[in-house]
């Protein structure tokens, strides 16, 4: 598979479809280049969000252990120390936050997409994320205030973590009749070689 031809799969959130961003969510990943090859809105089940979550054997530990250490980082001590206990209060919150309004799925195609994405959509924390990003630019929340609320924080995009966990993704949000393949004249800039027929 040519570069290029790299996909990943990126989720507008409740908060983002309720706050009106789609339109300045999609632009952000579209202006750096990368080609959108499949969109749809829903309202994810409890079960479909679970196992999007969960697609990874190894996510609820990972996440359980993250949680533990980034609660001592800060000086907190974690109501447990139980990866998996956490991790379960965690995957109860994103489902509740994730079920609770219409999301916007996408697959969008180009050169090294997830690690694009990934940047474009700034870091997990949104009052950590750099400006420029998604999250730094549209969201004021943080782990403590989601913490505090016992819900997931709110940072208004999923964006896969690498190009496996991209095609595990997109194979649970999206059936392969529902993408679209095509050229975009902008292409020629971005990938060919030579640039030939632009001067007339």
């Amino acid at each position: 598979m040519h570069p290029k031809e790299e996909r990943t799969l990126i989720v507008i959130k409740p908060d983002g479809v309720q706050r009106t961003l789609i339109g300045e969510i999609i632009k952000r990943y579209e202006r750096v280049g990368l080609k959108l090859v499949a969109i749809k809105m829903l309202v994810p089940t409890d079960e479909h969000i679970e196992k999007h979550y969960t697609l990874d054997p190894d996510w609820r530990r990972v996440t359980g252990e993250k949680t533990i250490a980034s609660y001592i980082k800060k000086g907190e001590t974690p109501w447990t120390t139980d990866p998996l206990e956490v991790t379960n209060v965690v995957l109860k919150n994103l489902k509740t936050f994730m079920t609770s309004g219409p999301v916007i799925a996408m697959i969008w195609e180009g050169a090294h997409a997830v690690e694009i994405g990934r940047k474009i959509t700034g870091g997990t924390e949104p009052r950590s994320s750099d400006v420029g990003t998604i999250r730094g630019d549209f969201v004021l929340d943080s782990y403590m205030m989601s913490d505090g609320d016992k819900r997931a924080v709110r940072n208004l995009v999923h964006a896969s973590g690498s190009p496996k966990e991209a095609e595990m993704e997109i194979a649970h949000w999206f059936n392969k009749d529902e993408i679209v393949e095509y050229r975009l004249i902008q292409e020629q800039i971005l990938y060919d070689v030579n640039l030939d027929g632009i001067l007339e």
